[in-house]
């Protein structure tokens, strides 16, 4: 398994943005697809974004698309997510995530939580509005 430490979150306003990093150690980086997932309070984790093991291949959520952007440093080891255009909704613990290593590399597989055997210890992520 990798270890994930995400940062980057905190308090902003409507309309705001925030980056969120989540920087990896253990085994090569590159050779993990990686992911964003989220919880709001009393509800359950859900994807909210996915990047390929070398990046070509991004994936969002239908409530993110052309706010969020996910990106990936393999050089440093680290995965981004850009959060544009925040809203109330988007408040919530951010967790990044590794796919396990023997899942396929395709697009598919990305939005389900149980693909993933890696997992960061979150980031609180709060929008006022």
């Amino acid at each position: 398994q990798v270890q994930l430490i995400e940062s980057g979150g905190g308090l902003v306003q409507t309309g705001e943005s925030l980056r969120l990093s989540c920087a990896a150690s253990g085994r090569t980086f590159s050779s993990y697809a990686m992911g964003w997932f989220r919880q709001a309070p009393g509800k359950e984790r859900e994807f909210v974004a996915a990047i390929s093991r070398g990046g070509g291949g991004t994936y969002y959520a239908d409530s993110v698309k052309e706010r969020f952007t996910i990106s990936r440093d393999n050089a440093k080891n680290t995965v981004y997510l850009q959060m544009n255009s925040l809203n109330p909704e988007d408040t919530a613990v951010y967790y990044c995530a590794a796919v396990a290593p023997w899942i396929p590399n395709t697009g598919s597989y990305y939005y389900r939580e149980r693909n993933y055997n890696s997992w960061g210890q979150g980031t609180q992520v709060t929008v006022s509005s």
